[in-house]
């Protein structure tokens, strides 16, 4: 069994930075991650055009900025490079394919007992752990609804996760099936690349423009952030109309406390509504069910479509392997505690990027776990 002082598990932006962070107090970890890379989601499940959606002084990490020429909102090669520049930095080290398969709390030794399994070579290994921080991300894996017929669809089905570019889809008729940042995103992408795009919109969505969510998320620092909402979808409105029409309205709390208090990030708008507008791209309301390649909708109308491309976002998959007798997660692998209470459990369990607040939020959450076990390690490695 080896012994460690901390072990995060996960690879992505909420270990590294926890990592980080526990650097600056030389506090001794081991970072685990079951892909071969750090950042996988980044590198390998996003599609081409995709930047982040909020400026980047709203998105840096513990102890090292973006470089100044670093545009305000960063592409997603840019950023897995400064992903790497960071790890390098930092001298974080992950062991990669390697899977955490249990971790239980053991009373008797007061530490956590991790079993993981070398994915190449299959071999087992045992760590005796003090500290404990889930860090797997909000995006474990993929969240596809079940649809009734759905095996008879003859057309190409994918996950958002799976979409690179429009490229192949030229020509076809392309149902995307989600409203988020993703879905407006891909279905923007696809219809300005020839393909004949529709979405499904289910749920009130607020639209906004980037240079919006900027200003609301510098305002909200100083200003209650019932007036930035205000503010904001006053300006939205004029911007963007009344979208009714097309099957989009938006919901009765404003963006910032909608974020606040359900984690649903606001659509930042990247052409998408003016093609909506303009009746390019087809709103639809929720899939009743599928029968061979045509969708019915819940209003009875019916169209035939070539592929689908699920934007139905991801699951936390902490409570598959994480036994914790206290329950610091839901049942759906997110903390039971609000925030900013819920990055701490009990026994030296921690999670890190399980906010719903983004890069800021995973910045907050790595410098938060670092501090607490700095003030609890000493009795530990003294």
């Amino acid at each position: 069994m080896e012994a460690l002082i901390v072990l995060i598990v996960g690879a992505g932006p909420a270990g590294l930075a926890t990592a980080a962070c526990l650097s600056q107090h030389s506090i001794p970890y081991l970072v685990v991650e079951r892909e071969d890379c750090s950042a996988s989601l980044w590198r390998n499940r996003t599609y081409d055009r995709l930047k982040l959606h909020l400026a980047k002084e709203f998105c840096e990490f513990p102890f090292m900025p973006y470089p100044d020429d670093a545009p305000t909102y960063i592409p997603k090669e840019e950023f897995v490079r400064h992903l790497d520049r960071y790890a390098e930095h930092f001298d974080i080290q992950p062991r990669y394919s390697t899977v955490v398969e249990s971790a239980a709390y053991d009373e008797g030794s007061s530490q956590w007992v991790i079993a993981a399994r070398d994915t190449f070579a299959g071999a087992e290994t045992l760590y005796a752990v003090k500290f404990l921080v889930v860090a797997t991300g909000e995006n474990g894996a993929a969240s596809v609804p079940v649809i009734s017929g759905m095996e008879s669809f003859a057309g190409e089905a994918i996950h958002s996760s799976n979409y690179k570019s429009a490229s192949r889809y030229a020509g076809q008729r392309v149902l995307v099936v989600g409203s988020g940042n993703s879905g407006m995103e891909i279905a923007y992408d696809l219809a300005s690349n020839g393909a004949d795009a529709s979405i499904v919109v289910r749920s009130p969505v607020h639209i906004m423009t980037k240079e919006l969510i900027r200003l609301g998320m510098t305002l909200v620092q100083y200003m209650p952030a019932t007036i930035v909402d205000t503010l904001l979808v006053m300006t939205a409105n004029f911007i963007f109309g009344d979208l009714s029409k097309q099957g989009i309205v938006r919901p009765k709390i404003g963006p910032i406390l909608l974020k606040y208090k359900t984690g649903k990030s606001a659509v930042v708008d990247v052409g998408t509504a003016g093609l909506i507008k303009k009746g390019i791209i087809k709103v639809f309301r929720g899939i009743s069910k599928i029968i061979g390649n045509k969708v019915e909708f819940e209003d009875g109308k019916e169209r035939p479509f070539d592929a689908i491309v699920f934007a139905t976002g991801y699951k936390s998959t902490a409570n598959k392997w994480l036994k914790d007798n206290n329950c610091m997660l839901n049942n759906d692998g997110f903390p039971k505690k609000d925030y900013p209470n819920h990055w701490k459990g009990e026994n030296g369990l921690y999670c890190a990027g399980l906010s719903r607040r983004g890069l800021s939020g995973i910045a907050m959450d790595a410098k938060n776990i670092a501090n607490d076990i700095r003030s609890t390690a000493g009795s530990v490695t003294g």
